[in-house]
């Protein structure tokens, strides 16, 4: 279980790094950050790069299902993560690509469930479950239509979108390996049934055949 180390590096720098774009105040620190405001961009590699601050109202590109169907959006993700957590559990011997791979979606699913669950208390705009994501990686890749919308950039996004994004191309590069994996342990544990079986039958006593006197 020691890859969770690598889901908790990602979910603090996904965090620290949202915290920076929009800012953050502890007033029994006495901590104010500023941040950037809603809709700002800072270009770093001219129009290719841009730091741009949004926040996603609810899922992937921007999509807004609803208030209602927001709750449940945030309810799959708390139960999706918990899953995974159980999953690595059940993993722990599998291949390190495997357990990486997950690790790398946990830290992503974590991250932005956070912003879902606590940020509308947090900033004090909505109830437990009612935040919204920040998002702020700007990229020119290509133009197209999703969800009926046009984007003349690549959606913008965050780390823990791109750690989610990582994880299952790990996944999908390291798949023959960790199909074979999955055949040699079932053909091991299978093999190794049909061994006890075979002693077990070996080792009971001979039964109706006559005993010399």
């Amino acid at each position: 279980m020691r890859v969770l180390f690598v889901s908790f590096f990602l979910v603090c720098s996904d965090q620290i790094s949202k915290f920076l774009v929009k800012g953050f105040s502890i007033p029994f620190l006495k901590l104010h950050y500023e941040g950037m405001f809603h809709g700002q961009r800072i270009r770093i590699l001219g129009d290719f790069f841009q730091l741009t601050f949004i926040e996603n109202p609810g899922m992937a590109f921007g999509y807004d299902p609803g208030s209602n169907f927001k709750f449940y959006v945030s309810l799959f993700s708390l139960l999706a993560s918990i899953a995974l957590i159980v999953y690595l559990y059940v993993a722990r011997t599998q291949s390190l690509s495997l357990r990486i791979s997950l690790a790398f979606i946990l830290g992503g699913a974590v991250g932005n469930l956070i912003d879902r669950m606590f940020y509308g208390i947090f900033y004090g705009y909505g109830p437990l479950f009612y935040g919204r994501v920040v998002d702020f990686l700007d990229f020119d890749f290509f133009h197209f239509t999703i969800f009926d919308r046009t984007f003349e950039r690549f959606p913008i996004f965050n780390l823990a979108d791109a750690s989610v994004t990582i994880g299952v191309l790990i996944l999908i590069l390291f798949y023959k390996h960790h199909e074979k994996e999955t055949e040699t342990a079932i053909t091991g544990s299978t093999t190794g049934s049909i061994n006890l079986k075979q002693g077990a039958i070996n080792d009971e006593p001979d039964k109706g055949k006559d005993i010399p006197l």
